[in-house]
């Protein structure tokens, strides 16, 4: 008998062990990441939400000069696409039309073809990633920000849930953390992996204490990499430098608002900025930004603005972001 029932054991233990992982452990009202702990169920604007008009005025007095510091690329024909993505403008005439009788005025237009919230300098939006997993009755389902699902989303024009036009404007404290300076290069190797330890030493290196990152404030990471734009074979490689899992952990601790980096944020075969930020706690992320006029005044902390363009269901936004010092 004692054989028999070993032998069920196994038997038993060797089922399980074939079952999905995580079967019989989420529903679309209760998984892993969601509900949202601070903003309940049916929240869309992630991380924005902790931009208050007390955080404004807040983050005003930061501002010494009044000096504009621009963080995007402009858009433009042959600036480097990652995974083959579109964007192309043009001049449908030159004028496209006119003159007007009267007054002769002639204009300008332009057509705009393009995966515009995922091109040059871009806003990564609730939408943008997920995950797929097996939910409670053993269906697999694509899962993003709060729980909403493929299916509440899905549509041929746009999102119908988690549409970039939910996240509210970026007024806030911004700190570049410079990863690059303090390890002693202009751009950090390719597929380098940043460590707490490497973001502790460059802010004491910088004489910011970690106590003055507050709830809501955008954080911002100088990998050197925006010095690589016009190498696309390089700035394309998917070997960008990236944030490691203890680096994202220590940023969810922190309650931002935000993240940007010169790169996509992850290093390779890791994704724990997209997933662990984006997905799970609504930290969304800007990604492609160049810091060259900050770091030309040695700029640290400043006012930073980004307002993400309403494009109803877009997974992204293109945008100016811009630093005030």
């Amino acid at each position: 008998m004692r054989m028999i029932f070993l032998h069920g054991l196994l038997i038993l233990f060797s089922i399980s062990a074939a079952l999905p992982s995580g079967a019989n452990a989420q529903t679309r009202e209760k998984g892993p990441w969601w509900p949202h702990p601070i903003w309940g169920p049916e929240d869309q604007a992630g991380g924005s939400n902790w931009i208050t008009p007390e955080k404004i005025l807040q983050s005003l007095s930061v501002i010494k000069t009044g000096k504009v510091y621009e963080l995007g690329f402009p858009y433009h024909r042959g600036m480097p696409l990652v995974l083959q993505r579109s964007y192309s403008m043009f001049l449908p005439g030159m004028p496209t039309g006119g003159p007007s009788e009267g007054t002769g005025s002639v204009y300008n237009d332009e057509f705009l073809c393009a995966e515009i919230g995922q091109v040059g300098t871009q806003f990564d939006g609730p939408g943008h990633v997920g995950k797929r997993i097996m939910m409670e009755n053993g269906r697999e389902q694509d899962v993003f920000y709060n729980g909403f699902t493929i299916d509440e989303m899905r549509s041929p024009y746009e999102l119908q849930k988690l549409g970039v036009e939910n996240i509210k404007p970026y007024i806030t404290k911004g700190i570049l953390i410079d990863v690059a300076a303090y390890k002693g290069v202009d751009v950090l190797p390719e597929a380098y992996v940043v460590t707490l330890e490497d973001v502790e030493n460059a802010l004491d290196r910088q004489n910011i204490g970690e106590s003055s990152i507050e709830p809501g404030d955008a954080i911002l990471f100088n990998f050197g990499w925006w010095q690589l734009i016009d190498d696309s074979e390089t700035y394309l490689s998917f070997n960008w430098p990236g944030l490691d899992a203890e680096v994202v952990q220590w940023l969810i601790n922190r309650k931002v608002s935000m993240i940007g980096s010169d790169a996509s944020g992850d290093p390779p075969s890791q994704d724990g900025v997209h997933q662990n930020l984006i997905m799970k706690n609504g930290i969304f992320n800007q990604e492609f930004m160049t810091f060259e006029e900050l770091i030309a005044d040695q700029v640290q902390e400043f006012l930073f603005i980004f307002t993400p363009i309403r494009f109803k269901g877009a997974t992204g936004s293109p945008g100016r972001p811009i630093a005030i010092r």
